[in-house]
Protein backbone atom coordinates (compact mmCIF):
# COMPACT_ATOMS: atom_id res chain seq x y z
CA UNK A 1 0.00 0.00 0.00
CA UNK A 2 1.34 3.42 -0.93
CA UNK A 3 1.56 5.95 1.84
CA UNK A 4 1.30 9.69 1.60
CA UNK A 5 4.20 11.32 -0.25
CA UNK A 6 5.57 7.93 -1.41
CA UNK A 7 4.16 8.00 -4.91
CA UNK A 8 4.61 10.64 -7.54
CA UNK A 9 3.49 10.79 -11.13
CA UNK A 10 5.19 12.98 -13.71
CA UNK A 11 3.24 13.70 -16.87
CA UNK A 12 4.93 14.64 -20.11
CA UNK A 13 3.18 17.96 -20.81
CA UNK A 14 4.54 18.23 -24.35
CA UNK A 15 3.07 14.83 -25.21
CA UNK A 16 -0.40 15.83 -23.99
CA UNK A 17 -0.14 19.22 -25.75
CA UNK A 18 0.55 17.36 -29.00
CA UNK A 19 -2.42 15.03 -28.46
CA UNK A 20 -4.77 17.97 -27.88
CA UNK A 21 -3.61 19.55 -31.15
CA UNK A 22 -3.83 16.32 -33.15
CA UNK A 23 -6.11 15.91 -36.16
CA UNK A 24 -8.19 13.28 -34.36
CA UNK A 25 -9.05 15.50 -31.39
CA UNK A 26 -9.69 18.41 -33.75
CA UNK A 27 -12.11 16.32 -35.82
CA UNK A 28 -13.94 15.08 -32.71
CA UNK A 29 -14.45 18.58 -31.33
CA UNK A 30 -15.49 19.99 -34.69
CA UNK A 31 -17.97 17.15 -35.19
CA UNK A 32 -19.47 17.75 -31.74
CA UNK A 33 -19.88 21.46 -32.47
CA UNK A 34 -21.47 20.78 -35.86
CA UNK A 35 -23.91 18.32 -34.25
CA UNK A 36 -24.87 20.89 -31.61
CA UNK A 37 -25.33 23.59 -34.26
CA UNK A 38 -27.55 21.26 -36.29
CA UNK A 39 -29.72 20.52 -33.27
CA UNK A 40 -29.89 24.23 -32.43
CA UNK A 41 -30.99 25.08 -35.98
CA UNK A 42 -33.61 22.32 -36.06
CA UNK A 43 -35.13 23.34 -32.71
CA UNK A 44 -34.81 27.11 -33.13
CA UNK A 45 -37.99 29.15 -32.89
CA UNK A 46 -38.81 30.57 -36.32
CA UNK A 47 -40.41 33.94 -36.89
CA UNK A 48 -38.42 35.40 -39.76
CA UNK A 49 -35.83 32.60 -39.81
CA UNK A 50 -33.00 35.05 -39.19
CA UNK A 51 -32.05 33.58 -35.81
CA UNK A 52 -32.04 30.01 -37.13
CA UNK A 53 -30.05 30.94 -40.23
CA UNK A 54 -27.34 32.75 -38.26
CA UNK A 55 -26.39 29.94 -35.88
CA UNK A 56 -22.79 29.13 -36.80
CA UNK A 57 -19.75 27.20 -35.61
CA UNK A 58 -16.87 29.57 -34.88
CA UNK A 59 -13.24 28.44 -34.58
CA UNK A 60 -10.81 29.92 -32.06
CA UNK A 61 -7.20 28.94 -31.47
CA UNK A 62 -6.41 28.58 -27.78
CA UNK A 63 -3.09 27.90 -26.14
CA UNK A 64 -3.47 24.12 -26.08
CA UNK A 65 -5.99 23.27 -28.80
CA UNK A 66 -8.43 24.54 -31.38
CA UNK A 67 -11.83 25.38 -29.87
CA UNK A 68 -15.14 25.26 -31.74
CA UNK A 69 -18.06 27.33 -30.46
CA UNK A 70 -21.71 27.32 -31.45
CA UNK A 71 -22.70 30.97 -31.74
CA UNK A 72 -25.80 32.87 -32.79
CA UNK A 73 -25.03 36.04 -34.76
CA UNK A 74 -28.55 37.43 -34.96
CA UNK A 75 -29.11 40.60 -32.88
CA UNK A 76 -31.98 38.82 -31.12
CA UNK A 77 -29.85 35.84 -30.03
CA UNK A 78 -29.49 36.87 -26.38
CA UNK A 79 -33.21 37.60 -26.06
CA UNK A 80 -34.21 34.31 -27.69
CA UNK A 81 -31.69 32.33 -25.63
CA UNK A 82 -32.90 33.94 -22.39
CA UNK A 83 -36.51 33.00 -23.19
CA UNK A 84 -36.04 29.54 -24.74
CA UNK A 85 -32.59 28.20 -23.81
CA UNK A 86 -32.31 26.82 -27.35
CA UNK A 87 -28.50 26.76 -27.59
CA UNK A 88 -28.07 25.33 -24.09
CA UNK A 89 -30.54 22.53 -24.81
CA UNK A 90 -28.90 21.85 -28.18
CA UNK A 91 -25.52 21.38 -26.50
CA UNK A 92 -27.01 18.92 -24.01
CA UNK A 93 -28.82 17.03 -26.78
CA UNK A 94 -25.63 16.78 -28.87
CA UNK A 95 -23.77 15.13 -25.96
CA UNK A 96 -26.05 12.09 -25.98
Amino acid sequence: MAYRDQTSVDFNDVYFDNIMKSAGVDALTKDAAERAAGVARSTAPVDTGSYRDQIRVVVRESRYRRVYRVVGHDPKTLLIESKTGNLARALKAAKS
